[in-house]
């Protein structure tokens, strides 16, 4: 057997392996493309959900009250703050209704709630106006009660500085008639609870 035969049955088992890495290093690429892919769909999904500008689904959806809220690591529970009873009379004709509650804050952390306490004073004359402002039958409905919800935590934002923005309100339009994206507001309350809610 000559030189050159020995040397080319040496080279003939080389091609399939080249050909063989050949063959991973595409499937490595193409499997690398498709996941490349998915993610950036995914990701631009994602995006176009929180979005929500255009089209008749954005303007008819409505962000939850919990979304203008600070983001608190739900491991940490909130403080709670309880007010003192209050006996309100209410805004029926005669002035012979009134009602009782017991009124407690749920705060993001409990430096706000020391915050508070030290405008305890203003904070309790404004829920009291509110709730005199309000009829007996205003109160009795869930409706009644939820918006009285909305105005003590408004009222509270007043006095304590808070950017606040009723969960409810029309979002803002731009130039052209377009609804804009409601914007995120840094809020500490994040509830109102009525431990008692007595109307007579």
């Amino acid at each position: 057997m000559s030189a050159a035969a020995a040397t080319a049955d040496a080279e003939a088992p080389a091609k399939p392996k080249s050909k063989k890495l050949l063959f991973i290093i595409i499937g490595v690429v193409v499997l690398a493309l498709i996941g490349g892919g998915a993610a950036f769909f995914l990701m631009k999904k994602s995006h176009a959900d929180e979005e929500g500008a255009d089209g008749a689904d954005a303007t008819a959806h409505k962000a939850p009250a919990h979304e203008a809220k600070p983001k608190r690591d739900p491991k940490v529970p909130p403080t709670f703050l309880p007010l003192d009873a209050m006996v309100v009379n209410l805004a029926d004709p005669g002035g012979n209704r009134f009602a009782q509650m017991g009124i407690t804050l749920q705060l993001a952390d409990a430096h706000t709630g020391d915050e508070m306490k030290v405008y305890m004073p203003s904070i309790r004359n404004g829920i009291l106006i509110l709730i005199s402002q309000r009829t007996a039958d205003e109160l009795l409905k869930a409706e009644g009660k939820e918006a009285l919800t909305y105005d003590i935590i408004a009222e509270i934002s007043h006095v304590m500085g808070y950017e606040y923005e009723h969960p409810n309100a029309e979002p803002e339009t731009d130039a052209k008639g377009k609804k804009k994206k409601k914007r995120e507001v840094n809020n500490p309350i994040e509830g109102v609870l009525f431990s008692s809610f007595i109307v007579q």
